[in-house]
């Protein structure tokens, strides 16, 4: 058995580096775990178990009046995806769906940031007129469809009776029913989507004040500072916008723009109050409803759902890839 040498030293243990809750951080750890374990649950119910529910039943066959038997796992199969990309006119919808998603976003924003310009400045009635712009955003969607649907009606409406009595139509025009209409221009002969046209005009009315209440606040942040200066310097009313006033709106511009082409890439209840799809007007949603109502086949409804969430994700992708950080060298 050896000793150690008086020269040899014994090496010092590594101390404890484990961090050891004091009672305090323990009770502070379970409190807060109290206060998100609600939020958690009702994700969790909500969000996660619908969607899983939605994965399953793409996969399997399943009918509307088979629900109540069915295991959470059945027989698995593909075929729903193929009825989904093989079954006639789901890429007309598609691109049904991409027209009227771009259409409705660009339009609202544009016309928010317009009304946002307008409206920033002080003077008389400007709180009535701001309370005025929310209207079409907070009032009920079946009441403004009601009441797109009366004004535009080819029988009764205002528009058609304007139409003809000042501007000279022939004849009225069924807004909201016609999927081709005839238009020559200088001799140029085309043919336009009216019934699309109409909805995307309608979405932009009705979602441009969503965008109008985000640019205007952004702009009120905006030192009014800045703007004396470049004026005093000479800048015109376009170079201030465009050097001054753009940068500060363009992370806003960024969120709105992802914000609501997820919105209307998913809507629903406007185009089916207005056209229920008909028309060339029949969306991605829509068309998973009328599949569903008409064939109770829920596992290809749930595939054809599966497979607009995995091409917005792609869409979703490619904006955040390209644009996002575009803006963030703009900012910069």
């Amino acid at each position: 058995m050896s000793t150690p040498t008086a020269g040899t030293r014994r090496r010092p243990s590594p101390p404890d580096t484990r961090h050891r809750h004091s009672p305090s951080e323990r009770a502070q750890n379970r409190a807060g775990l109290a206060f998100v374990s609600p939020t958690l649950i009702v994700v969790l119910v909500i969000v996660v178990l619908p969607i899983a529910w939605t994965v399953l039943l793409a996969f399997q066959h399943a009918r509307l009046i088979d629900l109540q038997g069915m295991g959470l796992f059945g027989n698995w199969t593909t075929h729903n995806f193929q009825e989904v990309f093989t079954a006639p006119g789901f890429w007309s919808s598609l691109t049904t769906t991409l027209v009227y998603t771009v259409g409705g976003t660009a339009g609202s924003i544009v016309l928010g940031l317009i009304a946002a310009l307008a409206l920033r400045r002080p003077f008389r009635g400007r709180g009535m007129v701001r309370s005025t712009m929310l209207l079409p955003y907070v009032a009920p969607v079946v009441a403004v469809t009601f009441v797109w649907e009366t004004a535009l009606s080819p029988q009764t409406g205002i528009i058609n009776n304007w139409g003809t009595h000042a501007l000279g139509w022939h004849k009225p025009i069924a807004f909201l029913s016609t999927s081709s209409y005839p238009v020559d221009l200088l001799g140029w002969h085309t043919h336009l989507p009216l019934a699309l046209m109409t909805v995307v005009a309608f979405e932009i009315w009705r979602y441009f004040p969503f965008a109008f209440l985000f640019m205007l606040a952004r702009l009120q942040a905006v030192p009014a500072g800045i703007e004396e200066a470049a004026e005093v310097d000479g800048a015109t009313l376009t170079q201030r916008f465009r050097h001054i006033l753009l940068p500060q709106l363009m992370p806003v511009i960024a969120l709105l723009s992802v914000l609501r082409f997820i919105m209307t890439f998913n809507k629903f209840d406007d185009i089916y109050l207005l056209t229920g799809g008909n028309s060339g007007t029949e969306v991605v949603s829509v068309r998973v409803y009328n599949f569903l109502t008409a064939s109770y086949d829920v596992g290809a409804a749930a595939a054809q759902a599966l497979v607009l969430a995995v091409i917005l994700m792609v869409l979703l992708g490619i904006y955040f890839g390209f644009f996002a950080k575009r803006v963030q060298e703009e900012q910069a």
